[in-house]
């Protein structure tokens, strides 16, 4: 029996269905062939938030940021080059919670940044704070 892993492609949001021992492979999106692990974060919005919170098998880690934010802005190196370490074990995204009030305060979201871990849907651990590559690579493997 072959285990398939559900992937949401950034790109399009359809939902692939990849074998697991494939995930590696770089795979392409089925429906429009764009790579579906990039090393680099998505962007979520109130269009697309759910589809990839709920439907990606693999852990989501959203940095809940505004454009506005010094420590925002100084973190995003980092969490682009955690992105690059951690995929396809990690899918990493941006929430502006400047343009998505409606979903930063559906989670309580206090101050920016603040990174939180999806699996399966629910919130499994929540970081406020700007953070190093390695903290925030170091903080997300001791929660998966």
């Amino acid at each position: 029996m072959n285990n398939f892993t559900h992937i949401v492609c950034s790109n399009c949001d359809a939902i692939n269905r990849i074998p697991t021992i494939r995930l590696n492979d770089d795979p392409n999106c089925g429906k429009c062939h764009s790579s579906l692990f990039t090393g680099k974060s998505i962007e979520l919005t109130s269009n697309n938030f759910k589809k990839h919170i709920m439907r990606n098998d693999i852990p989501i880690l959203v940095d809940f940021w505004a454009p506005w934010c010094g420590p925002c802005k100084i973190m995003v190196p980092a969490f682009e080059q955690a992105a690059r370490q951690l995929e396809p074990k990690v899918r990493f995204a941006k929430l502006n919670t400047e343009s998505e009030q409606s979903i930063s305060a559906q989670f309580g979201i206090r101050s920016i940044p603040t990174l939180v871990l999806f699996k399966s849907g629910k919130e499994k651990a929540r970081q406020a704070g700007a953070m190093g590559e390695q903290d925030i690579i170091r903080w997300t493997k001791s929660h998966l």
